[in-house]
């Protein structure tokens, strides 16, 4: 299929499809006029990518982390050991990012509670 019939069907971009080629990513065939060739097997492929993107993580980890990447009857799971120790490492970044946003919003509440103290 081209790269039209693939954003429809997945409800990606071309761009984004390109992109996601770019990084390394997808790797369609290339016929000699220059146009993408994408199988079947890309759709899944693409919604793997929007997964884990919608998770945080950046191309260049999807990229090692793809290949090890299940796709459970819609649910993504890890196939690899290396693959759930990555992930926890993100996920435990991404509670600290929490924890200090937090922080930064009772900053702010206590700076706002002085104001209405002041009104």
């Amino acid at each position: 299929m081209r790269i039209g019939e693939l954003a429809r069907r997945t409800g990606v971009s071309e761009r984004a499809l390109r992109y996601y080629e770019q990084q390394g990513l997808l790797t369609p065939e290339r016929r000699p006029s220059g146009y993408r060739v994408y199988c079947d097997a890309h759709v899944p492929a693409v919604r793997r990518i929007r997964v884990l993107l919608a998770a945080g993580l950046s191309t260049a980890q999807i990229q090692e982390m793809l290949p090890c990447v299940v796709d459970d009857e819609g649910l993504l799971t890890p196939g690899c050991p290396e693959l759930v120790d990555g992930l926890v490492r993100h996920r435990h970044r991404i509670d600290e990012a929490i924890a200090e946003l937090e922080a930064t919003r009772a900053t702010l509440d206590t700076i706002l509670a002085g104001r209405r103290r002041a009104d």
